[in-house]
């Protein structure tokens, strides 16, 4: 429905690198993406983003974040450096941000726990961004891990199961079908408690 078929919008091996208080540990997070494109600082881009996706000379992409929005960075992947820090998630909280995604790494993890900003990263690093990294554009279509996100797109996410990104354009199909599985599964785990074999129950209450 969203994504290739195996991964149905899930951003794979993401995860969750801030928790803040304990009690918010798995507290889940919904809103709608504003990305942000990194790109070597030693590469030539083939062209220039357009104004309104550039960062602003004098300007730190941080500064242009949005408030009630989940953060989410495209990051080169063979890079060894953190794209996001403690002082990134600070300014990122005090934004207003509702959460951050980085498709490549991040730093300072004491820091990032206080922010209390739920923060997700394939991993992290000593190295600060500028050593590699370089902002080359905002709220443009990026990919993470093979996964497109646009600007708007509903991100998801779940600090035990993972990121999910809904288009925007299937949110509404998404939304209708969503209590139809859950209700079928519902269905599917009292039978299985009652001790229906599971084939049965999903030839039963799946099709």
């Amino acid at each position: 429905m969203f994504g290739p078929p195996v991964d149905q919008g899930q951003v794979p091996i993401v995860l969750p690198q801030s928790s803040g208080d304990p009690k918010d540990a798995l507290q889940k997070v919904i809103a709608p993406a504003c990305t942000l494109k990194l790109v070597s600082k030693n590469a030539t881009p083939d062209s220039t983003p357009p104004a309104e996706n550039s960062i602003p000379k004098g300007s730190h992409w941080v500064d242009l974040t949005e408030p009630g929005t989940i953060v989410v960075i495209d990051q080169p992947q063979d890079q060894k450096c953190a794209a996001v820090g403690g002082i990134m998630a600070q300014r990122m909280k005090v934004r207003g941000v509702a959460g951050c995604i980085v498709g490549g790494r991040v730093r300072d993890l004491a820091e990032l726990r206080e922010s209390q900003l739920p923060i997700f990263a394939l991993g992290k690093s000593t190295v600060g961004t500028n050593a590699e990294s370089v902002a080359y554009a905002r709220n443009v279509r990026i990919s993470i891990t093979g996964v497109d996100v646009s600007p708007g797109d509903i991100i998801f996410c779940d600090p035990l199961e993972g990121v999910v990104v809904i288009p925007l354009e299937l949110l509404d199909e998404t939304l209708s079908l969503m209590p139809k599985l859950v209700a079928s599964d519902d269905k599917v785990k009292e039978a299985v408690l009652g001790g229906m074999p599971v084939a049965e129950a999903f030839r039963t209450f799946r099709n």
